[in-house]
């Protein structure tokens, strides 16, 4: 074979081998080329796009169709179809609540059937646009944004017992920041009053107004009790804000988290205690906080924590003659024994009512003044108490006041057969009553100010097993009470509270000086 034709077999060798490769490069250039199309094509589904991949849009064309006047975010945020937890949204067009946004969830689904385009992630606060997933971004969405979270800073909060501004709902309603209606699912009113009370403790109320003084609070791995911490700050954000979308709260949500961790004991479909469900409420909040048993370690003994001096002697039994008696008294059973007592509340006992009616066949309805209920903790005043084997005297002092102290009035007494409560009438001041008068000298001089101003007056009404419960509390930026049952809010005349029959009662002390009273 010539040299000529050697060369052209390598020539074709070539050749060859390059067609070989072209393939492998016309494959590389489609692989690159899938990358590039067009997401979305006529002939393709639209594929899922992930969160973060979403982009932001300033322009929206259904902001028209949002309906602020349905919009209800008081309630528990699931799905109101797989009623899940995660990843739910609000329909800013109907109000209600669903879960995800992509192609396959509640959410998308519901945009689709309904041509409800405008959606809100409940827990970051985003705004979206289904079904063409994306975010919205308009200034316009603030409110809605703040109804659903309130935020208040330390100005605002120091402005709120100062401001009688009045606030103005949706539908035109005025009302009054935290002077505003809790709605009653079914029996909820013993709940509601203390809720409302509590929200007009200032201390307790600043504290849970900023989401920050809380949000640090480290609970034990699978302690979820702080869950009622959270609750209750929702509550009172929700309370004092000033631009509600309507004039009252449902405080639905607060009382899930009351059921569940009071392990059913307090109900909103049963009526309750409300004195049952303020020391629960508060110890259980103090607790939530990692409070102990240091005077100082949370908001709530900071607040309504007092000490008292229990001096109690065992009486020796009755049928003994007079030396058994005098021997036993001389021995350490039956010496005075002397315990120091944290309280949150005190428990004033009220005299028994008159057995029979008067000359005209009508029933009087007694009357008591709260200083005559107060001797009782004067370390004088000797009151015996019952066991099932033993009887005790015992003497109460209070060594220090808290600075918002809590009466209990006990109007109900129970036996073998029935619950009877009693009707006396208690007559207090509203302003300036001296707790000094029942403290020792030497207690008294460790106590700059012993006078309190009334805040919050809590009133039963009817009988024991079917009677309701109403709130009396104080605007300090106008100066007037407010009467609050459920919805119902009215301004009423600080002479009409003393004529109730008070339940319980919040004093707040006053710091100023005498000369400015």
């Amino acid at each position: 074979m010539s040299k000529n034709s050697n060369g052209e077999i390598t020539k074709l060798k070539l050749q060859l081998n390059k067609i070989k490769k072209k393939p492998s490069g016309v494959k590389r250039k489609i692989d690159d080329d899938i990358f590039n199309i067009d997401p979305i094509t006529d002939d393709e589904e639209e594929p899922v796009i992930k969160t973060g991949a979403v982009k932001p849009h300033r322009l929206c064309p259904y902001l028209d169709t949002i309906n602020r006047q349905i919009l209800d975010f008081d309630f528990e945020k699931l799905c109101s179809v797989s009623l899940s937890r995660i990843n739910v949204y609000a329909c800013l067009v109907c109000g209600k609540y669903f879960q995800g946004r992509g192609t396959n969830t509640h959410a998308y689904t519901h945009s689709v059937a309904e041509s409800h385009h405008v959606f809100l992630n409940l827990l970051t606060l985003k705004f979206y646009c289904l079904p063409d997933n994306y975010e919205i971004v308009d200034s316009s969405l603030d409110d809605i944004k703040y109804v659903l979270n309130p935020t208040f800073t330390s100005e605002q909060i120091r402005q709120l017992d100062t401001s009688d501004k009045l606030s103005r709902a949706i539908d035109g309603t005025l009302y009054l920041p935290g002077i505003v209606g809790l709605n009653n699912i079914k029996a909820n009113d013993y709940c509601n009053v203390i809720l409302q009370a509590l929200s007009h403790v200032q201390p307790l109320r600043d504290y849970f107004l900023r989401e920050i003084n809380y949000a640090r609070v480290k609970r034990p791995p699978g302690d979820s009790s702080f869950l009622l911490v959270q609750r209750f700050g929702e509550l009172m954000r929700k309370l004092w804000n000033p631009r509600n979308f309507k004039a009252h709260v449902s405080p639905h949500e607060m009382l899930q988290a009351v059921v569940l961790w009071s392990r059913k004991k307090f109900q909103f479909t049963e009526q309750g205690d409300p004195i049952d469900f303020l020391s629960w409420f508060l110890n259980a909040l103090h607790l939530a906080l990692n409070g102990s048993k240091k005077p100082d370690s949370s908001i709530v003994y900071k607040t309504f924590l007092g000490s008292m001096n229990i001096r109690s002697r065992k009486i020796p039994p009755v049928d003994l003659e007079e030396a058994q008696r005098a021997a036993l008294q001389l021995t350490d059973e039956y010496r005075e024994q002397v315990t120091t007592s944290p309280f949150l509340y005190l428990t004033c006992d009220l005299p028994p009512p008159p057995l029979f009616k008067d000359e005209i066949m009508e029933n009087i309805i007694p009357q008591v003044n709260l200083y005559q209920l107060l001797t009782k903790f004067n370390n004088d005043s000797e009151k015996e108490y019952k066991t099932y084997k033993e009887n005790f005297l015992k003497r109460f002092e209070i060594t220090k006041l808290p600075p918002y102290l809590i009466l209990y009035i006990k109007r109900f007494t129970k036996n073998t057969f029935f619950v009877e409560k009693n009707p006396t009438i208690v007559n207090f001041p509203v302003k300036n009553v001296d707790f000094g008068d029942i403290l020792t000298p030497e207690v008294k001089a460790q106590h700059k100010h012993t006078t309190y101003d009334l805040v919050a007056n809590i009133v039963h009404d009817g009988e024991p097993s079917k009677g309701t419960y109403r709130v009396h509390v104080l605007q300090k930026g106008t100066g007037k009470w407010y009467e609050m049952q459920d919805l119902h809010v009215t301004d009423i005349l600080p002479q009409m509270i003393t004529l109730t029959e008070a339940y319980i009662q919040i004093y707040e002390l006053k710091r100023e000086p005498e000369s400015n009273r």
